[in-house]
């Protein structure tokens, strides 16, 4: 096929792509089903307990292995809000992935809440095993808490 002397295609190649254009408009997008907002909610902070009990562990046995210790001493406080941050980070991208509204607040929050209750009602017992239980779940039920406070802050602004 050769093109016209004016750089345009032929037109049976026009129709072709129009065609292709059309069908595929037609078909329509091979998405997944849309999922249920509060199902996204909670797999995501259950992502995100999951995270933070696997940084909390690496940054563990990264200080007892260059210090001896599972105490990491001055670099406790900052490896903590390192954590935080990435999970904080790591939930807003899934939550705005999956197209939810407020992605960035409610991951905030989600784990802002989750963090108050784990210093609240579980500083001594985070060494157990059931923590590995507990924690996700506990995001879980704090990402769909946020989700509610970020839709009430939305009302108030309207």
């Amino acid at each position: 096929m050769s093109q016209d002397d004016d750089g345009r295609m032929p037109e049976d190649l026009e129709a072709i792509l129009e065609a292709a254009d059309e069908d595929e408009a037609e078909e329509g997008r091979f998405d997944a089903p849309p999922l249920p907002p509060l199902l996204i909610l909670a797999v995501v902070g259950l992502l995100c307990g999951f995270a933070t009990i696997a940084l909390v562990w690496l940054s563990e046995r990264s200080c007892e292995r260059f210090r001896d210790t599972t105490n990491c001493g001055a670099l406790g406080l900052p490896l903590l809000v390192l954590i935080v941050v990435v999970t904080i980070v790591l939930g807003g991208l899934a939550l705005s992935r999956l197209a939810m509204p407020h992605p960035r607040l409610i991951a905030f929050l989600g784990v802002a809440f989750m963090l108050v209750l784990v210093l609240a009602f579980l500083t001594g017992n985070l060494d157990s095993p059931w923590t590995l239980a507990v924690v996700p779940v506990l995001t879980a039920i704090t990402f769909l808490l946020a989700n509610l406070v970020a839709r009430l802050l939305e009302r108030a602004d309207a």
